[in-house]
């Protein structure tokens, strides 16, 4: 029976034709088991593995359930879940100012605009029937400087943010501050409501600034930013192999020549108590007209002394000075109120003929210069911090420190007056290329005196008086006198299309400048940095109404003018976030 009974599952299993059963009474004898019963475990486990296979679905479904829940990312759909992973892809992408379009470069305007010009509308600005009259009645825009005074107690307290130098991706933080405080974001859309003719004239214009209404931002919304038109991109710069071959070249016949000198005091005009020595003098708007003309003269252009040759600022030491006037080639940046950290050139890349014969200049404030040496930077007892000769700045000439950034900026040439070429670069920026290099690729190469980049996204001034405006870079009103005098002179919109346009962009990407201190290259300096001083200290406004009446002012003196692309920039100089925006990074984007 024992037999039968474990044969008997084999049969009906195996044989399922065979419709007569075994007799119990069988002899067990005869019956001879077969290699079939090594098979009876297989259908048991062909049952058991569809099951472990459901239980390890079933085992992974709730581990990831559950790690969903620790993690921590409590989203509601799967629509949550790929809108923050597309946020954080964004994030690592967008390495500079966190893939917003807004910079964190001047806190004081951001705060100060939406006070002061909360109840402000484009029609203010017609309101005025003579321009040019307020204009010079407002002694060089003291309204505007008046308003920079305020914020000097923000400096001395190191919470000024002081230049941002145009927007480079670093203005691209604003927009995520701004998104972030709910009041903040409600003066944001009244700023844009109130130029909303503005703006619509620069969509329907050569295509530029294109937005729909989706892109004024709610109060109660959590909108994610878009991503900004911004490249990180280089080029490839076909720079020679080395400096060893290389021969300064002869002065150029081409270049225009005239002489060029500079008022150096000025006296008291009348009785007037308000009057006070300035550093950039006191220059009529007559004085400013005949200034464009490139002809043997003496103009304005910063270092102008008071009566009995009182000091106006930009003190500098007898030993700093003596280094400056033996300079052939400067290469020179400066940091004032504690804004950025030191970075040295890129010692691999700078020849030994650039450290032997090149000039290698910091303008520090006292502020500054202390933070850098409590910070555990060296000085030696020659000046130096690493390849940087520091030059001490004391009395500075303005409240303002992104005015004082423009006098090295734009006046090398009466800071180094023995020099033939300078560069001029941003601290923010790290030098990665040999000057001498850089002077044969910008200047040499093609016989050009003056170098500086477009800027990497915007090229019409309308275009970047809008951003200015909408990122409160500096006060409404000031910047509209500015505008509707510079379009009342002449100033037109940036046609791309046009075949005889003189410049290949209105605005520059100015924190990377290469000169020869020709003359007409001095007169663009001077008249460029005495704009920024009658105005905003946003030189990107004034860049191509400067440069455009000048080359209108001289029609039979040519200027050689050499308006390079951005990505060549990005390749010979690397740019850092300023000490503010260190501060607002996250630790991840800090490592990266």
């Amino acid at each position: 029976m024992a037999q039968f009974r474990q044969m008997q599952p084999d049969l009906r299993l195996h044989q399922p034709h065979l419709s007569t059963p075994y007799r119990v009474g069988s002899s067990s004898s005869s019956y001879k088991p077969t290699s079939r019963i090594r098979r009876l475990g297989k259908p048991y486990t062909r049952r058991r593995r569809p099951v472990l296979a459901l239980s390890l679905c079933l085992a992974l479904f709730v581990a990831f359930l559950l790690f969903r829940r620790h993690s921590g990312q409590g989203s509601d759909s799967d629509i949550d879940l790929e809108k923050s992973n597309q946020t954080y892809r964004l994030s690592r992408e967008l390495r500079f100012g966190h893939g917003t379009k807004a910079g964190r470069d001047s806190r004081y305007w951001d705060r100060d605009d939406r006070r002061r010009d909360q109840d402000y509308t484009e029609e203010d600005s017609q309101k005025s029937p003579n321009l040019s009259k307020n204009i010079e009645n407002s002694q060089n825009n003291e309204e505007g400087r008046e308003e920079s005074g305020l914020f000097k107690e923000d400096y001395e307290d190191g919470n000024l943010v002081p230049e941002d130098e145009y927007d480079d991706g670093l203005d691209m933080q604003d927009e995520m501050v701004m998104g972030e405080n709910i009041h903040t974001r409600e003066k944001e859309a009244e700023n844009l409501n109130a130029n909303k003719g503005l703006h619509e004239s620069i969509s329907n214009d050569y295509g530029g600034g294109k937005k729909g209404k989706g892109h004024e931002k709610k109060s109660g919304s959590k909108k994610k930013p878009k991503k900004h038109k911004f490249s990180s991109s280089t080029c490839e710069m076909k720079f020679l192999n080395s400096t060893g071959q290389l021969v300064e070249p002869a002065p150029n016949n081409k270049f225009s020549t005239f002489s060029l000198n500079y008022k150096e005091f000025e006296e008291r005009l009348n009785d007037s108590a308000v009057w006070e020595p300035r550093f950039a003098g006191h220059q009529t708007l007559q004085e400013r007209e005949n200034s464009f003309i490139a002809q043997d003269q003496t103009i304005n252009c910063g270092f102008v002394k008071g009566p009995n040759g009182s000091s106006t600022g930009f003190d500098i030491s007898q030993e700093d000075l003596k280094y400056m006037r033996s300079c052939h080639i400067a290469v020179s940046s400066c940091i004032f109120g504690n804004s950025d950290r030191l970075r040295s050139p890129f010692g691999k890349t700078i020849t030994r003929l650039s450290k032997k014969s090149v000039c290698f200049a910091m303008f520090l404030d006292e502020v500054t210069l202390q933070t850098l040496l409590s910070e555990g930077q060296l000085m030696d007892s020659m000046g130096f911090m690493g390849l940087w000769k520091v030059i001490v700045v004391k009395n500075l000439p303005f409240n303002d420190m992104r005015r004082v950034g423009k006098v090295p900026k734009f006046l090398a040439h009466r800071l180094f007056p023995s020099a033939r070429y300078s560069i001029w670069l941003d601290s923010k920026l790290r030098l990665q290329s040999d000057p001498i290099l850089i002077l044969e690729y910008f200047l040499w190469r093609h016989e050009h005196e003056f170098a500086i980049s477009n800027h990497y996204d915007r090229h019409c001034v309308w275009d970047e008086v809008a951003q200015n405006k909408k990122l409160n870079k500096y006060n409404h009103t000031v910047i509209d006198q500015q505008f509707e005098f510079y379009q009342r002179d002449g100033l037109k919109r940036f046609n791309p299309l046009d075949p005889n346009k003189l410049l290949p962009s209105y605005v520059p990407e100015g924190s990377f400048i290469v000169r020869e201190h020709t003359p007409m290259s001095n007169l663009f300096s001077c008249l460029w940095f005495n704009e920024v001083d009658r105005f905003t200290p946003r030189d990107q406004l004034s860049f191509a109404y400067t440069y455009l009446k000048l080359r209108r002012t001289n029609p039979s003196k040519p200027f050689y003018f050499n308006m390079f692309k951005d990505c060549e920039r990005r390749s010979i100089a690397k740019l850092f976030h300023h000490r503010a925006e260190e501060r607002h990074s996250t630790p991840s984007e800090s490592m990266r």
